[in-house]
């Protein structure tokens, strides 16, 4: 609620994974470029692009400097952007020029599956459903919320390791959200 009465917005996961996302990236660069022609571009920006559903089906709207924003702006950017979307009023230049896309399967229930690129960017991560399930914590099974995380990439510029590297960055920072919340 002090959230809320503070900064005019609730904080939601997507600012977060926007910010996991953006710190990732600087970590492997290589997901944060494109092919044009027969030339890869190295992008130093991160204009983060959100899956949105409306009922004409899926738009991308565009994060602009992502890296730039606190999580409160970037929920009022997302909040925007999804009711522009919904009532039919997203331009075109709001979905041009992501550089990395987030979607999230998990609100219409989905427990993983592979999301598909949106060209010529070179990495979409999907998200999927909390559920609680049972891990093993210091020698004893506990119940712990757990979300499935799948990165599809252009293999083309990433590599395994780099796409793994990408993935543990992203979970390091969801597990330890601090760093991304000393801006608040």
């Amino acid at each position: 609620e002090s959230f809320v009465e503070k900064y005019g917005v609730k904080l939601g996961f997507m600012s977060l994974f926007v910010k996991a996302v953006v710190h990732a990236l600087r970590e492997v660069p290589a997901l944060n470029g494109r092919i044009e022609g027969q030339e890869i571009i190295e992008n130093h920006f991160y204009d983060i692009g959100i899956a949105v559903g409306t009922e004409k089906g899926l738009v991308v709207p565009v994060i602009r400097n992502a890296e730039a924003k606190d999580c409160p702006q970037i929920e009022k950017d997302i909040l925007n952007y999804a009711e522009r979307a919904r009532e039919g009023k997203i331009q075109l230049e709001d979905l041009r020029g992501g550089v990395f896309t987030i979607s999230n399967g998990g609100i219409y229930g989905s427990l993983l599956s592979t999301p598909i690129l949106n060209p010529p960017q070179s990495g979409i991560l999907g998200m999927h459903t909390i559920q609680e399930r049972p891990m093993a914590i210091d020698g004893k099974v506990e119940i712990r919320p757990m979300m499935y995380l799948a990165l599809s990439y252009d293999h083309r510029m990433v590599d395994g390791k780099e796409a793994v590297t990408f993935l543990i960055k992203v979970k390091e920072c969801l597990e330890s959200p601090a760093s991304l919340l000393l801006e608040l």
